[in-house]
């Protein structure tokens, strides 16, 4: 009788890694262009392709260092943050010595980490609690403790808050405050910030004990019981040439009918990453009977054909080897990596390298960066009352640092 075979998706059998991953000695990459130390600086771990450091940027923040794993995604936060170093590597394997190398004697502000969250989110059918990857919220810790920063913030799923009934949550939030930080948690959804995309996450913010300040949290600014209401899919990607499956476009051809679109696209001319997926006749066939709104595939109902009227549903990364997540709302396609940009609110100017495939990788996994602008600006009225400036930044102030360095 032959022996059964082990269920990949059982609990216990080793998880298949990105083979993109770096496996080999962590190395550092000096900065392309010398930043200046004046504004207050950022730490980005786990960076991927820059969700924090872009919408930090927003309001001002200077990134001096990116730390993560994936080369795709550390190729294009080079592109997009010129005056960061970075480090490629698996943080458990970086010696605290190449991190302080990397930073020169540099004043750190804020560290930053979007700590991988497959091992927490429930859309892993192989969810549990021994995940090596839950612990890697240890490495965040001991360079927080290296570091000595003034605040600290921690991004995951919300399914953190329930693996191994909250243990992990309240190791994490243990953690920060024996490292020296009143630390406090929120839950927080993009869409409430103006990203046009339904996508719940867990932060864990702390402030440096010796500032004597708490942390603080922003309010929402969009919703259906305030002025400003959610973006929707339409109000996102519509300004963007309509092109069919294996299709690209690199220009616009219309204008755009949205602020959110006059947003993204500033003073844009070529239009980047707009590459429609080839896909087969059946699978063409499959997107445009499907209706907006609705699962494309019974089996997979997280798969859905976007509503146009509405937020999309929370974009992911969509594994290893991912497919299309979602259908175009108006074409018979998936999206292109400039669409998925759009719905995480990434400015149109910036440029994701590697590919379509690991472009979904580096979108599904970002930090939105207007969420990410929005925790920034909360964080920026506690230090700079530290030093008793103005803690309110106009949206003007805004709108220029979001495009001053490009």
């Amino acid at each position: 009788m032959k022996k059964e075979q082990s269920n990949i998706w059982t609990p216990g059998i080793p998880v298949e890694e990105n083979i993109y991953n770096w496996k080999g000695k962590a190395f550092l990459q000096e900065s392309i262009e010398n930043v200046s130390t004046e504004n207050l600086t950022l730490v980005d771990l786990f960076c991927g392709c820059g969700g924090f450091s872009t919408g930090f940027e927003m309001v001002g923040f200077n990134t001096i260092l990116g730390l993560d794993i994936h080369p795709p995604s550390i190729e294009t936060f080079k592109i997009n943050h010129k005056y960061a170093s970075t480090i490629v590597g698996d943080i458990r394997s970086v010696p605290d010595e190449l991190i302080l190398e990397a930073l020169d004697g540099k004043n750190v502000d804020v560290v930053t980490a979007g700590v991988p969250c497959q091992g927490f989110s429930i859309s892993n059918r192989k969810r549990w609690k021994d995940d090596k990857r839950n612990l890697l919220f240890r490495e965040f810790i001991r360079v927080v403790r290296l570091l000595k920063p003034k605040v600290v913030l921690l991004e995951n799923v919300t399914g953190l808050q329930s693996t191994a009934n909250g243990e992990f949550k309240r190791a994490i939030s243990d953690a920060i405050e024996e490292t020296g930080y009143y630390d406090d948690f929120n839950v927080l959804n993009a869409a409430d910030f103006g990203v046009p995309q339904k996508r719940q996450r867990v932060f864990f913010m702390g402030v440096r004990k010796d500032l004597n300040i708490k942390p603080r949290w922003p309010k929402a600014t969009h919703g259906n019981t305030l002025p400003q209401k959610h973006i929707t899919v339409w109000e996102a990607i519509g300004d963007l040439p309509q092109i069919e499956s294996n299709q690209e476009s690199d220009s616009y051809d219309k204008p755009p009918f949205s602020e959110y679109q006059k947003l993204m696209r500033n003073d844009c001319k070529i239009l980047l990453n707009h590459i429609a997926p080839k896909h087969p006749l059946d699978v063409i066939e499959k997107i445009g009977q499907t209706i907006p709104g609705q699962p494309m595939y019974p089996k997979f109902k997280q798969r859905i054909r976007l509503h146009p009227n509405k937020p999309s549903p929370t974009q992911i990364c969509g594994g290893i080897r991912p497919q299309f997540q979602f259908g175009h709302p108006t074409l018979a396609r998936g999206l292109t990596i400039r669409e998925r940009c759009r719905i995480q609110s990434f400015p149109d100017h910036y440029f994701i390298a590697g590919g379509t495939v690991q472009g979904r990788v580096q979108t599904g996994n970002a930090v939105p960066p207007l969420l990410a602008k929005a925790i920034a600006q909360a964080i920026q009225s506690i230090l700079l009352n530290e030093h008793n400036y103005e803690s309110e930044v106009s949206q003007q102030t805004i709108q220029l640092a979001l495009f001053a360095k490009y």
